[in-house]
């Protein structure tokens, strides 16, 4: 594969605070949505521990992240065609022995990300959910930060608490927030501001520069989304009318305007 021309590589990690919100499928959904609207993406699958990503596009990889860290494999080999028009780097399942990451696979998933970022337009890493030594160390490595919360207490206190250590260990002032599974439009904005508030109030005083949310958009809770799931399919192939998938390709129009 030869290089994308043009601008720089962005590099994306998509990432909660608890697992359960929709992070995969709003990072494989986003990916085939932003390839329509004319990005080269690879999606990479960054939870070593327990990656699902190749369920959720009912793929059957023969070669893995593990094989390239491993050695047994080269890593163009690796890199799988996607529905949806994009490309996966896929971690395989239950990979325990990166529960931890140690300095060596540190190297090598930072030298596989400036291996493959040239590639491509935009690079998503699907990481795991929570503030675990890998999940951080996997965030750290991209250039903007994605969160994917819903509207529940948990999911917004665990939010709240994924924000602040990003913004006081990796120095993060802006963070993008993207809401599922809303009931009623405009909830995603309150879910939003409610964040923004109680960051403003305990984190934003002891960051220099202050600390920005910035709402992306919002998904609606949608009876598509899971029949998508269910089949295995990406929401915007299957069922490219449903309300959620129309909300994620004005997500994918509103990250590009913003790039």
């Amino acid at each position: 594969m030869t290089e994308a021309p043009g601008r720089r590589t962005r590099i994306m990690a998509v990432t909660s605070g608890k697992g359960g919100v929709g992070k995969t499928f709003v990072s494989a959904n986003l990916a085939a949505a932003l390839t329509r609207l004319g990005e080269r993406v690879l999606v990479l699958d960054a939870d070593l521990g327990l990656a699902n990503l190749d369920v959720a596009l009912n793929l059957f990889p023969k070669i893995t992240l593990h094989d390239v860290l491993t050695g047994r494999q080269p890593l163009a080999e690796a890199i799988l065609p996607a529905p949806g028009g994009f490309s996966v780097l896929l971690a395989g399942s239950g990979m325990v022995e990166y529960s931890r990451m140690t300095p060596e696979v540190r190297d090598q998933l930072q030298q596989i990300i400036t291996e493959v970022a040239p590639r491509y337009d935009r690079v998503l890493l699907d990481t795991g959910a929570g503030i675990s030594d890998v999940v951080l160390y996997t965030v750290s490595l991209a250039d903007e930060v994605l969160i994917v919360a819903t509207p529940e207490p948990t999911s917004i206190t665990d939010a709240y608490a994924t924000v602040k250590v990003l913004a006081t260990t990796q120095r993060r002032r802006e963070v993008r927030l993207l809401v599922n599974q809303v009931r009623r439009p405009g909830e995603g904005r309150s879910v939003h501001a409610q964040l923004q508030q109680v960051l403003d109030r305990f984190v934003a005083p002891v960051i220099e520069g202050g600390l920005r949310l910035q709402l992306l958009g919002e998904l609606p809770a949608d009876a598509a989304v899971r029949e998508a799931v269910q089949r295995r399919e990406l929401l915007l192939q299957a069922l490219p009318g449903a309300p959620a998938a129309q909300a994620m390709m004005a997500v994918a129009t509103r990250l590009l305007d913003g790039a």
